[in-house]
């Protein structure tokens, strides 16, 4: 049964920024796409809304409401050291009007308080990495550990564990994006949850059998993407390797990089798909929930050669195994050697040749958006309507 056009829906996200975009916010725009599609309006709540007039418009909310961090000194550029406040933030909106509500949250915006009376889903990207399993990443890389603030860090985190476990009850149906999160939200809050996929503009991209010799990662330079494993494993083959993508881990990476590694920094979408349509193969070696850069290089018809866990496994089917369709190679050990005898096996076996760029292709389209936008709404009607009998 389909939800009624006349429904109050609220859409809640943990924040956004044109400085901080990534996957979550390309599911945010389509969660809306897909309430659009059914005719159904909403409301968009966010901790801070600092997105330019370009990026603003590619949403497609009625309205915009913001928390109390919005105004606060510096938010703007530095909304991120307000983390202790996130909780209480998210906790102040009212919300009383709305029928349903639907969060997108890979931080705080599942925690929204919602009666009895009011439905509430929540698609998790990520339960809270930095305060769960990649804890001790973050606090390696955080500038608190130079300033001698680790235990202070440590502190804010414990707290913000058990808000998040606490919060997590509030929740009537959890929406996983991977088989990966779905294990998490199960060890880390003890609740089921379905498993949809994030949509991907597979048809953005085309495949292309003639391909360059370079190879390529796109990612933020954050700590949880490892792509200082990347630097350290090309520096001891003498292959080109592209890096796109910016962070605050981009001078380090710099300093320690040879010459056949080259840092593009930020680039536009139609200067990604073409270096996507080109590489000899897409490279990943972080732990990623889900991970739609691979999935987009998919698309453009390249191999991946990834790190072989967490949301990876969903998406990549290694040539070793029985599949069908083999859409790249993965490896075993979360380190630069391991990586390096992985590439030097792709490259001195010719294995690029094994694979069928038109039917990577293919393989990629089970995460089309028009796939998420079905099986997001599908899955919204049914809940709704069990909720309501």
């Amino acid at each position: 049964m389909a939800i009624d056009k006349n429904i109050k829906i609220a859409l809640v996200h943990d924040w956004l920024s044109k400085d901080y975009k990534g996957g979550a916010e390309k599911v945010l725009k389509e969660i809306g796409e897909a309430l659009s599609k059914k005719n159904l309006n909403y409301d968009l709540y966010t901790l801070v809304n600092h997105l330019d007039k370009e990026n603003f418009n590619k949403l497609n909310q009625q309205q915009i409401f913001t928390s109390i961090i919005q105004n606060l000194p510096f938010s703007k550029k530095h909304f991120h050291k307000y983390l202790p406040l996130f909780p209480f933030a998210i906790e102040q909106f009212d919300l009383d009007e709305y029928n349903l509500v639907l969060s997108s949250s890979h931080s705080v915006a599942k925690g929204v308080i919602t009666s009895p009376d009011q439905l509430h889903i929540s698609y998790i990207h990520s339960p809270m990495r930095y305060a769960w399993d990649q804890m001790h990443i973050y606090l390696n890389q955080s500038s608190y550990k130079k300033l001698r603030l680790t235990l202070f860090l440590r502190l804010i985190l414990q707290n913000l564990r058990k808000w998040d476990y606490i919060s997590s009850v509030r929740v009537d149906k959890f929406i996983a994006n991977s088989s990966f999160t779905a294990k998490r939200i199960k060890k880390y809050w003890g609740r089921e949850s379905e498993i949809i996929h994030p949509p991907v503009n597979t048809n953005y991209f085309l495949p292309n059998d003639n391909r360059e010799d370079f190879y390529l990662s796109v990612s933020r330079l954050v700590p949880n993407k490892r792509v200082d494993l990347l630097v350290k494993a090309f520096n001891k083959i003498d292959l080109p390797l592209i890096i796109i993508g910016e962070g605050p881990e981009k001078k380090d990476l710099q300093k320690i990089a040879n010459k056949n590694i080259k840092f593009l920094g930020f680039k536009k979408d139609v200067e990604i798909k073409k270096l996507m349509e080109n590489c000899r193969a897409f490279l990943y070696a972080g732990i990623e929930d889900f991970g739609i850069a691979p999935v987009e290089a998919m698309a453009a018809g390249a191999p991946i050669i990834a790190y072989g866990k967490a949301g990876i496994l969903d998406t990549v089917n290694c040539i070793t195994s029985n599949h069908k369709i083999p859409t790249g190679i993965i490896y075993k050990d979360q380190s630069p050697d391991a990586l390096k005898e992985c590439v030097k096996y792709f490259e001195d076996k010719k294995i690029w040749k094994k694979f069928s760029n038109f039917e990577i292709n293919s393989w990629s389209q089970n995460f089309g958006v028009e796939r998420f936008h079905q099986k997001f709404t599908s899955f919204i009607n049914q809940s709704f309507a069990e909720f309501n009998n």
